[in-house]
């Protein structure tokens, strides 16, 4: 459920690139990551879309200071600032990106391209207005940790009442997964992040895998040998709807570091 987000990669390494840490391409190449393309529609002074390099460029033209992130869901717009019309979009897209300094906001559109069997994706993004106020709901890193080590108690115990911790083939499945993307020596935050943002963002990933276990491993009922009644689903998404909203807010917290870092004057 927390797998990286496509906003997060895109303010990572455009913080990155924007701090001049990383060269234009080298931060293109990372915000696409597996996607075929990314493009850039809406830009001022841009009448097509252009690429994520010319892209990043204009928006460090136009005055871009920083990129937050906004992960919003129904009922919590979090990272939103408004106004309702980027809302409306951003919350369709479960995600968003906002650039300070020039109240631009972006929303990826993503397709699947090409015949089936051999599709890739193409994302474009939307540039759009957005209101210059202070995000909704995004705590600092030092709340988001103490708030995280809280949630990932509960996230064990919930897996542990409903006996599906480890259980399963999905579920093992999900937790080698995550196992191997924390010990594969993957950069978590492009460079110039404060090492409190990397750790926080590692444990709202942690987190996330074990909530991901606990949806994946009550998928079927054969997985853990008992029968999952749609009541008793509803309980499970019930008791984790708190611990995966707690890590949302801590990804967030963590991609932003950067901006609020620099709008504290830390660097």
């Amino acid at each position: 459920m927390l797998d990286e987000p496509r906003s997060g990669r895109l303010a990572a390494w455009g913080n990155a690139l924007l701090a001049g840490l990383v060269s234009p391409d080298e931060a293109a190449h990372r915000i696409a990551g597996e996607d075929a393309s990314h493009r850039v529609a809406g830009l001022p002074g841009e009448s097509d879309g252009v690429g994520l390099t010319l892209a990043l460029g204009r928006l460090r033209a136009l005055g871009a200071k920083g990129l937050r992130v906004a992960l919003p869901r129904s009922g919590h717009p979090l990272g939103l600032s408004g106004p309702a019309e980027f809302n409306a979009e951003a919350l369709d897209a479960g995600e968003a990106v906002i650039a300070t300094g020039v109240a631009l906001g972006l929303v990826p559109g993503v397709a699947a391209v090409g015949p089936e069997g051999d599709q890739h994706i193409e994302v474009v993004w939307r540039c759009r207005p957005v209101r210059d106020a202070p995000p909704a709901d995004v705590p600092s890193l030092g709340e988001a940790e103490r708030e995280l080590a809280e949630a990932l108690r509960e996230a064990t115990e919930v897996l542990s009442r409903l006996n599906v911790a480890g259980s399963g083939p999905v579920a093992q499945a999900a937790l080698e997964a995550y196992r191997a993307r924390a010990e594969g020596g993957r950069e978590v935050l492009a460079p110039g992040y404060p090492p409190r943002a990397i750790r926080v963002l590692e444990l709202a990933q942690r987190v996330g895998a074990l909530i991901d276990i606990a949806y994946t491993a009550g998928g079927g009922a054969h997985e853990h040998g008992g029968a999952v009644s749609a009541s008793e689903m509803a309980a499970r998404a019930e008791a984790l709807r708190p611990v995966e909203r707690t890590a949302r807010r801590a990804q967030v917290a963590a991609y932003n570091a950067y901006v609020e870092e620099r709008e504290r004057g830390g660097f």
